[in-house]
C-alpha cells in the first residue's frame, strides 16, 4: 500500500469510494450525500485549506481521507480530519489508522498544532483522540451527537481553550453534517 497526495483528477475514483462505503455502512442516502461532500473536496483540493490523501493497492484507490482547515479567531493553526473511508475488503486491515496517522505527521510538518473529528469515538481513540468538550474546543456548527467531537494535539500535551465558534470550509457549513 502507498499513500499519495489526490487532486482534482481523483474526483470520480474518490466519490465512487465514499458512496459505496457510506451506503454499504449508513445506507443509500448517507453514501449519496458522503459521496457528494467528497467530491466537493476533492474538486477543491489545494493542499492548504483542503488536504486529501489517498491509499493504493495496485494502482487501485482502497481508502481516502481529508483534513479541512478550521479558522478560529484565536492564533492556532487547526484542521479536521474528515471524511474518511475504506474500502470494505479492505477495512479491519489497518489502512484506515495509516492514513490518519500519515496525515497528522503531515500537518505535523506544516506546523499545524491542532486536529478535531466528528465521528466514532471508539475508531478514532485508536490514533489518539479524546473526547472533546465544546467548553475547551466548540465544532464550527452545533452537533447532533456531541460524544463524536474528538481532537487531539499535534505538539505538547494539552489542547488549548479556544473560546471563538471555528469557521470551517464552505463544504461542511451544512447542518446535515453535523
Amino acid at each position: 500500500m502507498n499513500i499519495r497526495t489526490l487532486d482534482r483528477g481523483n474526483e470520480q475514483e474518490v466519490a465512487k469510494l465514499f458512496h459505496s462505503v457510506f451506503s454499504s455502512s449508513e445506507g443509500e442516502g448517507e453514501g449519496r450525500l458522503i459521496g457528494r461532500l467528497a467530491t466537493a473536496l476533492t474538486a477543491r483540493t489545494d493542499n492548504q485549506e483542503v488536504i486529501g490523501m489517498g491509499a493504493c493497492e495496485h494502482g487501485k484507490l482502497i481508502g481516502a481521507i481529508f483534513f479541512t482547515r478550521l479558522r478560529f479567531k484565536e492564533p492556532v493553526e487547526a484542521y479536521m480530519l474528515s471524511p474518511v473511508a475504506v474500502s470494505t475488503a479492505h477495512q479491519g486491515k489497518g489502512v484506515g489508522q495509516a492514513l490518519i496517522r500519515h496525515g497528522l505527521n503531515s500537518l505535523k510538518n506544516r506546523s499545524a498544532s491542532l486536529v478535531v473529528t466528528y465521528g466514532d469515538p471508539a475508531f478514532y481513540s485508536k490514533t489518539g483522540f479524546e473526547v472533546l468538550s465544546q467548553d475547551l474546543v466548540q465544532a464550527p456548527r452545533p452537533l447532533s451527537m456531541p460524544q463524536g467531537w474528538l481532537g487531539q494535539p499535534l505538539f505538547g500535551d494539552a489542547i488549548p481553550i479556544l473560546k471563538s465558534r471555528p469557521a470551517c470550509v464552505p463544504e461542511f457549513d451544512d447542518p446535515a453534517y453535523w
